[in-house]
C-alpha cells in the first residue's frame, strides 16, 4: 500500500484531524534502540518519543511482557504479587511519605484520579493549573488544558496562572519570577476560596514541559507549595514527561526543583510502551480517596503491565540510564549551544538530561512557521524532533535514554545543516 493510500485509509477510519506530526507523515514498521525504520528500511534517529524510555523494543522489556502474557494476565481484584513488587520498587524511589499507589493505564487516567484524590481530602472542587499546559484527555483534566476549549467553555472551578518563561519571565525578570508566580497562585487561591467551589489543589508538571521547559532554579516553587498547603490544598506533580531519570541530575522533576508533592502522577515511559501509568501518594490520601470514590481499573496494574514496568525500572537502574541522560545530555546541550550561537534565529538553548530545546525568534516574535519548517526538514533528513511552547516555536528534543554521544553528534550535525537549509 502506498503512503498516500495509507493516509487516506487512516483519515477515513480515524478521522481527518488525527495527528501525524509531519508534512510527510512518518510510517515506521520497526524500532530498535534509538532507531525507527520505514518500509524501505531507512533508519530514522528518534529524538522525540519519550514512550520507549529505555529504547524501542528493549529485549528485557519485550521478554518480560512475553513471559508474563504466556503465564497469567488478570485484573487486580485477583491478588498477584507483581504489582506489589513493582509498587515497592517504585515508591522506594520517592520520599516524603509517598508510599501508596494506584496503577492505571494512561497519564490522563492518573491525573483524573489525582484530581479526585484532592477533592476527597479537601471536600473542594477548585483547581489551579498554568495557562499553557496539558494534562490529558478525560473530561476532568481537559478543563486544565490550554488548547481546545471544552464544549460549553471552561468550567469556573478552574483558575489558570501564567506559566514561567525564559524570555518573558513573570514579574519582569528571572530573579522576580518565583515570587511573581507565587503571587499569581495566591490570587487564584483567594478567588477560588471566595467561590462556591473552594480550593482543592494545584497541578503542574515540575519541568513545565509543555510550557517550554524554562530554566528554573532549585527552590523555585518553595513559596508556592507553602501557599498551597497553608490554604489547605494539595500539590500534584505530573511527572509523565520529566520522570524516571530523563532529566539526568534527578530521577523526578520535583526532586530537581527541591519540593515534595502530595501526589505524583506518571505514565508514558513507565513501561516502555506497554500501557501503564500510576498515581503515588501518602497512605492517608489514598484512604480518603477510596472512602469517597468507588474506583476500579480493569487493566490498570494487571500482571503484564506490572512486569513491563518492573523490567523498565530495572533496565534504568542496571544500565545506568539516568547517568547516561546526564552525561550525554550535557554533551548534547553544549553542542546545541555552539550551534545556537551561530544562528540568529536561535534565541535560547536550554534543557536538562535528555530533554532539551531551542527557542526560535524572528523580529522579537515567536518563529512558529520557521520551527515547523525546521521540524519537517529534520524529518526529511532522518531525524525525528518536534515542537513545544505557547506558540510551537521551541524545537523539542526528547530521545530515549539510551542515546549515545555518537547519536548526539548525528542530531547536532543534522540540525546545523537543516538550519541552513530550512531557515
Amino acid at each position: 500500500m502506498s503512503g498516500e493510500d495509507l493516509i487516506a485509509r487512516r483519515r477515513r477510519l480515524l478521522g481527518r484531524h488525527v495527528t501525524t506530526f509531519y508534512e510527510e507523515p512518518f510510517a515506521p514498521v520497526r524500532g530498535e534502540g534509538v532507531w525507527l525504520y520505514d518500509r524501505e528500511g531507512r533508519p530514522h534517529l528518534d529524538c522525540y518519543n519519550n514512550v520507549p524510555h529505555v529504547g524501542h523494543c528493549h529485549p528485557r522489556v519485550v521478554d518480560a511482557i512475553a513471559r508474563q502474557t504466556a503465564t497469567l494476565n488478570v485484573h487486580t481484584r485477583y491478588v498477584h504479587d507483581l504489582i506489589l513488587d513493582y509498587g515497592e520498587r517504585l515508591t522506594a524511589r520517592l520520599g516524603g511519605g509517598l508510599s501508596a499507589m494506584i496503577m492505571v493505564c494512561t497519564g490522563s487516567e492518573a491525573n483524573d484520579v489525582a484530581l479526585r484524590m484532592a477533592e476527597a481530602v479537601t471536600g473542594n472542587r477548585g483547581f489551579i493549573g498554568t495557562d499553557n499546559t496539558y494534562h490529558g484527555n478525560t473530561s476532568a483534566v481537559s478543563q486544565l488544558n490550554a488548547r481546545k476549549v471544552p464544549v460549553g467553555g471552561f468550567g469556573d472551578h478552574v483558575r489558570k496562572v501564567p506559566a514561567p518563561d525564559n524570555l518573558a519571565p513573570i514579574g519582569g525578570s528571572p530573579e522576580k519570577q518565583a515570587e511573581a508566580f507565587c503571587a499569581e497562585v495566591e490570587t487564584a487561591i483567594a478567588d477560588l476560596q471566595a467561590s462556591p467551589h473552594g480550593f482543592a489543589g494545584l497541578i503542574l508538571c515540575p519541568y513545565f514541559a509543555n510550557e517550554g521547559f524554562p530554566t528554573l532554579p532549585r527552590g523555585f516553587l518553595d513559596r508556592t507549595v507553602e501557599a498551597v498547603h497553608l490554604a489547605g490544598g494539595l500539590v500534584i506533580a505530573d511527572e509523565v514527561q520529566p520522570g524516571f531519570g530523563r532529566l539526568g541530575s534527578h530521577f523526578w522533576g520535583h526532586e530537581r526543583l527541591g519540593f515534595t508533592p502530595d501526589i505524583v502522577t506518571m505514565g508514558k515511559p513507565m513501561a516502555n510502551g506497554y500501557p501503564a501509568a500510576a498515581v503515588v501518594t501518602r497512605p492517608e490520601i489514598l484512604e480518603a480517596f477510596q472512602e469517597q470514590f468507588r474506583y476500579f481499573n480493569t487493566f490498570g496494574g494487571n500482571p503484564v503491565a506490572a512486569a513491563a514496568a518492573l523490567a523498565t525500572l530495572q533496565v534504568i537502574e542496571d544500565e545506568g540510564l539516568q547517568e547516561n541522560a546526564r552525561d550525554v545530555g550535557g554533551y548534547l546541550l553544549a553542542r546545541l549551544c555552539e550551534i545556537g550561537a551561530r544562528h540568529e534565529v536561535v534565541a535560547d538553548v536550554r534543557g536538562a538530561g535528555m530533554f532539551l530545546g531551542l527557542e526560535l525568534m524572528e523580529d522579537d516574535r515567536p518563529a512558529t512557521a520557521s520551527c515547523a519548517r525546521l521540524v519537517n526538514e529534520m524529518r526529511r533528513r532522518g531525524v525525528l524532533v518536534h515542537s513545544a511552547g505557547r506558540h510551537d516555536h521551541i524545537l523539542k528534543i526528547r530521545p530515549p535514554l539510551v542515546f549515545s554521544r555518537e547519536n548526539a553528534d548525528l542530531l547536532a550535525d543534522t540540525l546545523e545543516a537543516a538550519l541552513g537549509e530550512a531557515l
